[in-house]
């Protein structure tokens, strides 16, 4: 039975806009203990930013985190794949472009969901040390 990305996907995922400020999205991501954003305007999926993306194009850059917006830091030449696109078309997505999140929009690009290397490990590799890793409940 082939599966579909709405399977594995988070829906619903966290989206803030553009002017956002770094510090704002890392509490976020602490808060809701997750990796990666997406950024959006209005119902456009402009971008996504993940945990890295803050510390290498924000961070590191040695801008003041409470003033510098999320639109500085987030990765904006996406890839993205459909709720109703085989899993196996993910695979390919991330490993061509090597990511390891990719968003998920329906047919007018709203972000829909978001799915992860992690996702993709516990459906596909439970038993290895990814999958294992993926499916541990988090440390807080």
């Amino acid at each position: 039975m082939t599966q579909h990305v709405r399977d594995v996907m988070t829906a619903d995922p966290v989206t803030v806009e553009p002017q956002t400020s770094v510090t704002a999205v890392a509490r976020i991501m602490r808060d809701e203990n997750i990796g990666a954003v997406l950024v959006t305007e209005g119902d456009r999926l402009r971008g996504l930013v993940s945990d890295r993306d803050l510390v290498v194009r924000a961070v590191a850059e040695g801008g003041d985190p409470g003033q510098t917006t999320v639109a500085n830091a987030c990765s904006e030449d996406l890839v993205t794949v459909g709720p109703d696109d085989d899993l196996a078309l993910a695979v390919h997505v991330m490993r061509e472009h090597s990511v390891r999140r990719v968003p998920v929009v329906d047919e007018g690009d709203h972000a829909v969901g978001i799915v992860a290397i992690g996702d993709l490990a516990i459906e596909r590799d439970p038993d290895s040390a990814l999958g294992d890793i993926s499916a541990a409940e988090p440390n807080r």
